[in-house]
């Protein structure tokens, strides 16, 4: 009950927010419920396998569209949406591939819904074996990487420390070696601080 509880808090939240009507505390209230939801997701990882009752995993309908969600977080983050990340930090020499905050945020969304789905029907096991499942293997370093670049860009606009301003990036391929360093280009704070609801270190 209580991952079911941090689940559909994360989702609401996250939901509200996509709807822009309060567009000043986007990005600290966004940092706020990723950390909240990897809390969950943290606990499923320490916790032993969990093995659904069922030997197959029970349909539960059609997945829900995430475009227009995905579209209406693009939109609030347009100025920063797009970072970059190393896929898997393990992997030696790893290139820094562009990734965007909408797309992570719309991909966590469709996971813990999909197990959601089986919790609301009563299929507990089942919604904590996939909760379990998709945090080891795609929404926990989804949500691990979202963290880390709405938490550098607020420490960014806090330290008044310029931004390299990343939208030349292609998020549909890997970047080449350099590419960020030569794309970097200087976004100021003020650009982004009043409408991402960010203050500035200094007055």
């Amino acid at each position: 009950m209580q991952i079911a509880d941090q689940v559909e808090s994360f989702i609401v939240a996250v939901t509200e927010v996509a709807k822009g009507d309060d567009p000043d505390s986007a990005v600290p209230y966004l940092l706020l419920q990723v950390s909240q939801v990897l809390l969950a997701g943290g606990r499923l990882g320490a916790f032993e396998d969990i093995v659904p009752e069922e030997r197959y995993e029970p349909d539960t309908g059609p997945e829900p569209d995430m475009d227009e969600l995905r579209e209406r977080l693009a939109a609030l983050l347009e100025p920063v949406d797009v970072y970059s990340e190393v896929f898997d930090p393990y992997v030696p020499r790893s290139t820094p591939v562009a990734a965007r905050i909408s797309d992570d945020l719309a991909d966590i969304i469709s996971d813990l819904r999909h197990g959601m789905a089986h919790y609301r029907t009563g299929r507990v096991s089942e919604a904590l074996w996939w909760w379990q499942f998709s945090y080891l293997s795609n929404w926990g370093p989804t949500a691990s990487a979202a963290l880390r670049a709405l938490q550098s860009l607020v420490a960014h606009v806090r330290l008044d420390t310029p931004l390299a301003e990343l939208d030349g990036l292609d998020t549909d391929s890997d970047a080449e070696d350099g590419d960020l360093e030569r794309q970097a280009g200087r976004v100021m704070e003020a650009e982004i601080a009043t409408p991402l609801g960010l203050k500035s270190g200094r007055s």
